[in-house]
């Protein structure tokens, strides 16, 4: 997390093995994305597809990092705030349709929540530990960290979900997941939004100064 490191300047990205991460990071997710999706649609959980939905933003996430790193700060807080703002889309989304589903609830199958949950966390756990030496930075790197820590976080509680799914033969834990996680985008989207709107101030500001 940022603030955990005592540093006066925070890292902006601009080092090729940072870059050589990200490109890698966000093949595994990209691949993840698609494998995750066709498994919730199949399977019918709801977790599942808010879970590949994070792999999705993940991928996108690190596609703008990579996209704006060496540019000014103003810019790079600017695209954390539309990171931030894609976020709360997805939380939205998946807090609507969970919602939705409440009203049509199926017992989604347990054994593809299980065994696609567990290959999603070997994906994220090679994530955060690929990106691990870089989780500390200004509001662009910090949610390339955020995004990764959900997903990680995301797949425990995915097969949590298929064991409460398989024990009692509802649907119910599967939806409780996917609420939580809708909550675990939301609140990365305002950590994310928050960071960046105080940079983008922070530019703001010398700027005025300098006008007057």
């Amino acid at each position: 997390m940022a603030g955990c490191c005592n540093h006066n300047a925070q890292f902006d990205g601009v080092s090729a093995d940072y870059k050589r991460r990200l490109w890698l990071v966000i093949a595994i997710n990209a691949g993840m994305f698609g494998v995750e999706m066709s498994a919730g649609q199949m399977s019918g959980s709801q977790a599942l597809k808010a879970d590949a939905l994070d792999f999705l933003g993940d991928a996108l996430t690190y596609g703008i990092s990579l996209a704006v790193i060496g540019a000014t700060l103003r810019t790079r807080s600017l695209a954390a705030l539309g990171k931030g703002i894609s976020l709360l889309l997805m939380g939205l989304w998946v807090f609507g349709s969970t919602i939705y589903s409440v009203f049509y609830i199926g017992v989604p199958q347990a054994q593809i929540m299980g065994s696609i949950g567990f290959m999603a966390l070997a994906a994220n756990l090679a994530s955060v530990a690929i990106l691990a030496r870089y989780k500390d930075g200004d509001a662009n790197v910090r949610s390339v960290w955020l995004c990764s820590r959900n997903d990680a976080i995301g797949n425990v509680a995915v097969m949590i979900a298929a064991l409460g799914v398989w024990g009692t033969a509802s649907g119910w834990p599967d939806l409780i997941v996917a609420g939580i996680m809708a909550g675990l985008f939301l609140s990365s989207a305002f950590q994310i939004l928050n960071q960046a709107i105080r940079e983008w101030r922070s530019e703001e500001a010398p700027l005025e100064a300098h006008q007057h």
